[in-house]
């Protein structure tokens, strides 16, 4: 199945590439970065884990899914530079911007590194942390198989350069998880899994107050930006769909040609019907079975809506996201079909279809 889920991600950075969003081979990137996560900037000390001092802490509103495993995020900008967020959907990060996050479930298990080169072009790198804790040294390139076996007998495997690659390269800001909705200080109390942010953690206002985020349109400055929504099962749902599926699923990526957009955008329209019109009640082109098609998202009906059948699926040629990821979101999952039963029941249906003609995939 492993190697399914390769070809899946082999396949978007294909897209990605035909795009010119990928113009740096694997090889290149693999060797740009240090080979011990303690020689990348993040510590002051390694040994004791104590943070350098010019790095920052933050927690997104609507994290990414991975399997249940507890996350630590932090970046780190150059001395004296700041981000362009001018465009505030479209964030301009300065040359040796560096990121990290940390997964973690018994014990600490992966470290993943970005950073922007000069040429324009992001490093990524994955980091696996020795049993006892004590050190994070560089993955191989292709990943690593069973690094880690959960509780329940999952095993957890450290992702490819491919897999970084094709997650990241498929949005054009690269840089998932810290932009204005998602460090809004206007906080989505019903969002899944979202973990309360620390009082080191820096949050939208505490950016723009520190000059490392310029240029954001006052509006979002004095009122922080939050998804518009009709109720707040709505908002949380529609969270969801963006922080874990709009970094394929956006309206400039590779897959823009299938106008499937579950990016929220705090720019003009600034509606959550944008992203409503383009999935309540709209045929889509993946059909369970031969000759069947469905909604993407029918109103109050869970059981044959897209998103549901595909969330609630680990059939590697099903299941999305298409990798990873081995478990099944169960609490995302009982969010959106409450928000489709329940939320969407008074929704006249009157199915539109796509301009793509449908991929048709046999369980037979």
């Amino acid at each position: 199945m492993r190697v399914l889920f390769d070809r899946l991600a082999r396949a978007v950075l294909a897209a990605a590439a035909a795009l010119g969003l990928a113009s740096v081979g694997f090889a290149a990137q693999a060797t740009a970065v240090p080979v011990r996560l303690a020689d990348t900037g993040l510590f002051a000390d390694a040994k004791s884990g104590r943070l350098a001092s010019d790095v920052l802490a933050y927690s997104p509103q609507y994290p990414l899914w991975t399997d249940g495993a507890a996350k630590r995020r932090w970046i780190r900008l150059p001395p004296g530079a700041s981000i362009d967020a001018s465009n505030p959907d479209r964030w301009v990060f300065p040359v040796g911007t560096k990121l990290w996050k940390e997964f973690a479930f018994e014990r600490r298990v992966e470290t993943r590194y970005m950073e922007l080169r000069a040429d324009g072009e992001w490093n990524f790198a994955t980091y696996a942390w020795s049993v006892d804790g004590r050190e994070a040294t560089l993955a191989p390139l292709r990943g690593t198989k069973g690094a880690h076996t959960l509780a329940d007998g999952t095993r957890y495997d450290l992702p490819s350069q491919a897999d970084c690659r094709a997650c990241h390269e498929t949005h054009p800001s690269r840089v998932l998880g810290f932009s204005a909705l998602q460090l809004s200080s206007d906080r989505d109390p019903l969002a899944p899994h979202a973990a309360p942010p620390s009082t080191d953690d820096v949050d939208l206002r505490k950016l723009v107050e520190l000059g490392l985020v310029r240029g954001l349109p006052s509006e979002f400055v004095s009122t922080p930006p939050r998804i518009a929504a009709r109720t707040p099962r709505e908002r949380a749902a529609l969270g969801y769909l963006h922080g874990n599926c709009a970094a394929c699923h956006n309206s400039s990526g590779p897959l823009a040609k299938l106008g499937f957009g579950l990016e929220q955008t705090l720019g003009v329209p600034r509606e959550s019907n944008v992203v409503l019109r383009s999935t309540v009640d709209v045929v889509g082109n993946w059909r369970p079975r031969a000759g069947e098609a469905c909604a993407r998202v029918a109103s109050g009906s869970p059981e044959t809506s897209l998103v549901v059948t595909r969330m609630s699926s680990r059939e590697p040629l099903a299941q999305m996201p298409p990798f990873g990821t081995r478990r099944v979101d169960d609490d995302a999952l009982r969010l959106i079909a409450a928000w489709i039963r329940e939320d969407l029941s008074r929704r006249p249906a009157k199915p539109t279809f796509d301009p793509v003609p449908p991929l048709v995939i046999s369980k037979d």
